[in-house]
C-alpha cells in the first residue's frame, strides 16, 4: 500500500493537500499543482509559493493577506469530506481504536462502512501489514467511502476491501473461522450478526459495537450474554468539552460535543469455556413486539438521505478521488532550488 498523504512530512510537494487558515480563522483546503492559484475575494495565492516550503509556514497572497499553511490532519479531512451516511466522530473513533485494541498487523472486520471515516482511522491503526474487511448494505454509501479513502491516500489501499451485502450472510463467505482479530459493528441491529461474528473471531478477539440509543444498548448486551461465548460486555459513552483559555479568562466552552453514541465491548472466549456465574440482580430480558418496533430505523431517528442527494455525494467523492489519484501518479518536477 502506498504511503498515506496524511502520513507525509517535510516540505510541501506537488499533489499534497494543504489547509490554509485565513486571518479570520476560515479554512480552505487545496491540492498543490504547479502554476495553479488559490482564488478568494481577497486575492490570489500562487501554489508555487507553497511548493518547497516547510509544513507550518505563513505565506502572503498577491494582496499581502497572510495564510497559515499546514497539512490537514486526518481529523480535519474526516470532518470536511463528502458524506453519504453520518460519520463516526473523531472522539468516538479514538475510543474505538483504544477499546477494541486495534494494533498494527491486525485483521479487522468493520460493518457498516458509512462514509468511510472509521475506515480511515482503522487503516491507519492496522498499518500496511494489517487487513481491513469492510461491509456495507448500500452500494451508494460504499461508493462515497471508496472515494473518500482514495482521496486521502492518493490511491486505493491494497489491504482494504468493501463487500456489499448483509454481514450475517456474506461474512462467512469472506473470512475463515477464527481468523479475525477484531470486529467493529456500526449498525442498527448488531444483535442480528452476533452468531456470524462469533464464528469469525479468534479466541481472545474483541467485539465492539457502536450504537446510538439506550434501547439498542440493552438489546445488544443481552444478545452478547445469551451466546455464552463472550466476557461480560462493558459499556461507555464519551463526551468532550473544550475550554476557553485567554489570559485569566479560563472557563469551559459554552458548547460541547456530548452524546453521539454508546460503545459496548466484549472478548471472545475459547471454545467450550464457561464463565463463572456473575451475581447480579435480575433484569427484564424479554422483548415484546412493541420493543422490537422501537428499534426500527424510523423509530431510531435514522436520517433518510434522498437518492438524488446520494448521487450528488457519490459524484463529489469520485471526483475528489480521481483528482487525488491523478496527482499521486504525476511525476514531480525537478527541484529548482530552495523556496524563498
Amino acid at each position: 500500500m502506498s504511503a498515506s498523504r496524511g502520513e507525509q512530512s517535510g516540505p510541501f510537494r506537488v499533489g499534497d493537500r494543504v489547509q490554509l487558515t485565513g486571518p479570520k480563522g476560515r479554512l480552505h483546503t487545496i491540492t498543490l499543482q504547479p502554476g495553479a492559484y488559490f482564488h478568494s475575494h481577497k486575492g490570489l495565492l500562487a501554489h508555487d509559493d507553497l511548493i518547497g516550503r516547510p509544513d507550518g509556514s505563513v505565506v502572503a497572497n498577491q494582496a499581502g493577506i497572510e495564510y497559515l499553511a499546514l497539512r490537514p490532519l486526518l481529523t480535519d479531512f474526516v470532518m470536511s469530506m463528502p458524506r453519504g451516511a453520518a460519520i463516526v466522530y473523531p472522539k468516538d473513533a479514538a475510543q474505538i481504536l483504544a477499546q477494541a485494541d486495534i494494533f498494527p498487523g491486525a485483521t479487522v472486520v468493520e460493518a457498516g462502512v458509512g462514509s468511510g471515516a472509521l475506515s480511515l482511522w482503522l487503516l491507519r491503526a492496522i498499518g500496511p501489514h494489517g487487513r481491513l474487511h469492510s461491509f456495507e448494505r448500500r452500494e451508494e454509501f460504499a461508493d462515497v467511502a471508496r472515494g473518500n479513502v482514495a482521496t486521502f491516500h492518493g490511491a486505493d489501499p491494497e489491504n482494504w476491501s468493501i463487500t456489499i451485502g448483509d454481514l450475517a450472510e456474506v461474512l462467512p463467505e469472506t473470512v475463515g473461522e477464527a481468523s479475525v482479530d477484531r470486529v467493529v459493528l456500526d449498525m442498527l441491529a448488531p444483535w442480528e450478526c452476533i452468531d456470524a461474528v462469533s464464528d469469525a473471531l479468534k479466541p481472545g478477539g474483541v467485539l465492539l459495537c457502536y450504537i446510538a440509543t439506550a434501547t439498542q444498548l440493552s438489546r445488544v448486551a443481552e444478545a452478547i450474554r445469551a451466546t455464552g461465548e463472550y466476557t461480560e460486555p462493558q459499556s461507555s459513552e464519551t463526551m468532550v468539552r473544550g475550554w476557553h483559555v485567554q489570559g485569566l479568562a479560563v472557563r469551559p466552552d459554552h458548547r460541547m460535543i456530548a452524546h453521539t453514541g454508546f460503545l459496548i465491548t466484549a472478548r471472545r472466549l475459547a471454545p467450550e469455556t464457561v464463565l463463572p456465574e456473575l451475581k447480579r440482580r435480575p433484569g427484564k430480558t424479554a422483548y415484546s413486539d412493541d420493543d422490537v418496533e422501537a428499534w426500527t430505523p424510523g423509530a431510531l431517528g435514522e436520517r433518510q438521505v434522498s437518492a438524488k442527494s446520494l448521487r450528488k455525494r457519490v459524484r463529489a467523492a469520485d471526483a475528489a478521488a480521481e483528482r487525488s489519484r491523478s496527482t499521486a501518479e504525476a511525476p514531480e518536477p525537478e527541484p529548482t532550488g530552495e523556496a524563498g
